[in-house]
């Protein structure tokens, strides 16, 4: 395994909790880039790219960590317990985020984004550390398979209480049903018979991570960087061609419901867009293009060492912003100059990731580096 901090993943990091932020955080939702909003159901949008991404960077962390640790001596059990703790943390900031700032948790909403990290983390951690890549990857077809044959074959009751089976509609799907199971009541406000970030779902999110352990071991491997590189961008291709097929012949691409076919594209996405930040930040054999990539990305690499600290952080400041009311207020200006609806939206969530780019720059400044 690799002892080097990969530049680029920091970046690669950096530019999904960025984006993140950008899309979370709209003057105006109702005025919106199509882009810059996910997909309606089916289908996908730049932004269906973002969780996808983070996920299968948890993957590739897990792999170069885990193979950092054991190389200095440290047990598997004790492996687990660290990533486990790990995960509670993850959870735990994630439902306080929910809660605040009533703390109301009657209706609390259970799962989230970082929760669904948290799972996914705690899930993957038994597999990475006692599985080799084939292991691996026999993990990643069954629960695929496992998924695709519930969604697709078991006959639930939908919303609407007509049993149906393969029915992937908002809140006739088999996992909109076990979500209901298991978290009536706790699901996503906005819907309340479904979660985009729900239990069963997170079976394929996992599935993103783990591509992104593997994705890690072929980084660690003993080979030339061009090559690793070259290989990398042919597998995001080859991913992509694959997704879109499966979703012709499968099921359709769809964030909400995480199909096989939005894990296997995105997957291929996530390696492309990584290939190419790691072929400038780490694998190009020219010293001058490294140094020139390395200055362009620096925003990116502020951001990604404080990425989850930052995300938890942007979500208190909104919440907050939303109790007091004082959305109205600071989006006015903003809204007042002289651009369109959409621009103007846009523009305010861009002073919202300069705000938060602000607090990661001073604390990469003092070497600050919040990990959980």
């Amino acid at each position: 395994m690799t002892s080097r901090r990969l530049l680029s993943l920091d970046a690669f990091r950096g530019f999904t909790i960025a984006a993140m932020l950008l899309v979370n955080n709209p003057g105006d939702w109702g005025n919106l880039y199509s882009q810059l909003a996910h997909a309606d159901w089916h289908g996908w949008t730049f932004t269906d790219w973002i969780f996808p991404f983070f996920l299968f960077i948890g993957g590739v962390s897990m792999t170069l960590s885990l193979g950092r640790q054991a190389a200095g001596g440290a047990n598997k059990p004790a492996l687990l317990a660290r990533l486990w703790r790990r995960a509670a943390l993850i959870f735990a900031i994630g439902l306080f985020l929910n809660l605040f700032p009533t703390f109301d948790f009657a209706t609390v909403r259970i799962p989230g984004v970082l929760q669904r990290i948290a799972l996914c983390t705690a899930l993957a951690a038994p597999i990475v550390i006692w599985f080799g890549w084939r292991g691996q990857l026999a993990w990643i077809a069954a629960l695929l398979v496992f998924y695709s044959a519930v969604m697709l074959w078991l006959p639930v009751p939908g919303v609407d209480g007509v049993v149906a089976a393969g029915v992937l509609e908002k809140g006739r799907d088999a996992a909109s049903w076990i979500d209901r199971m298991l978290l009536a009541g706790h699901l996503w406000a906005q819907s309340k018979t479904w979660d985009p970030e729900g239990l069963f779902t997170t079976i394929p999110a996992l599935c993103s991570q783990l591509f992104g352990v593997l994705a890690g071991r072929w980084l660690a491997a003993h080979i030339d960087a061009a090559e690793r590189t070259v290989w990398m961008l042919l597998a995001g291709l080859g991913f992509v061609l694959a997704g879109t097929m499966l979703g012709v012949a499968l099921m359709p691409v769809n964030k909400s419901l995480w199909t096989t076919s939005f894990c296997v594209m995105t997957t291929g996405w996530a390696l492309l867009v990584f290939g190419v930040f790691y072929w400038l930040l780490d694998a190009a054999p020219a010293d001058a293009l490294r140094a020139r990539a390395a200055t362009l990305a620096r925003p990116f690499v502020i951001f990604g060492m404080n990425a989850l600290f930052l995300y938890a952080l942007s979500g208190l400041v909104v919440e907050a912003i939303g109790y007091f009311g004082w959305h109205a207020a600071l989006y006015a200006p903003v809204a007042a100059l002289p651009l369109s609806p959409k621009a103007a939206s846009l523009a305010y969530a861009v002073a919202f990731v300069l705000a938060m780019f602000a607090v990661a720059w001073c604390l990469w400044r003092r070497r600050i580096f919040i990990k959980v």
